[in-house]
């Protein structure tokens, strides 16, 4: 099992090929978790759109609450998802059944998200996971289930490397995380900002 440092006060992603756009998060210890406050603002597909987030984690890094504000020209949304921590949600007040067993909030708009599964997995190098994870959509903050897998590879130096998937999508890449934790390289959608 491999730990990572403490995330820095604030990093940065330029979104490529999917959307054309950036990211900005700050990181700040809250209480045993973590407090997590970003925004990313993008094109796609001919519509211009911006997303702040505000989550909290807890020691295990694990979401327990995820306040999400969309807008875009058709006008500004908000979303509350809450979590118990033992993966049973409420979006908006109310229960969500379908999101079941998940214990991470993956939003559409941010590269940062892919951050928080393999923060509490601690995975081995040849080791595996499911991580089904409350997902956000961009455009309209509709939120389903998003089932995912992580492997991971032999690292590249001091970095964590996961052959990632999310089969709804029919998507498979390989991510590069920092010392951090922090995703460097997510082909075809972003990159970290220096």
């Amino acid at each position: 099992m491999t730990t990572f440092v403490p995330p820095p006060a604030t990093a940065a992603w330029a979104h490529e090929h999917a959307r054309q756009g950036f990211e900005v998060v700050y990181f700040r210890p809250s209480g045993d978790g973590r407090h997590i406050v970003g925004c990313t603002t993008a094109v796609e597909d001919g519509r211009t759109w911006t997303v702040d987030y505000d989550i909290t984690l807890d020691a295990d890094w694990v979401t327990r609450r995820a306040v999400v504000t969309g807008r875009s020209e058709g006008g500004t949304r908000s979303t509350v998802l809450q979590a118990d921590g033992e993966g049973h949600w409420q979006v908006d007040g109310a229960a969500a059944p379908q999101l079941d067993g998940c214990l991470d909030v993956d939003l559409e708009s941010s590269a940062m998200t892919n951050t928080l599964p393999v923060h509490r997995f601690r995975l081995a190098v040849g080791a595996s996971a499911e991580a089904p994870a409350a997902y956000v959509r961009a455009l309209d903050l509709s939120v389903e289930r998003l089932e995912q897998d992580y492997r991971r590879v032999a690292d590249e130096g001091s970095r964590q490397v996961y052959d990632y998937s999310a089969a709804v999508f029919d998507f498979r890449c390989r991510l590069v995380y920092d010392e951090a934790g922090l995703v460097l390289t997510y082909p075809g959608i972003a990159t970290r900002a220096a």
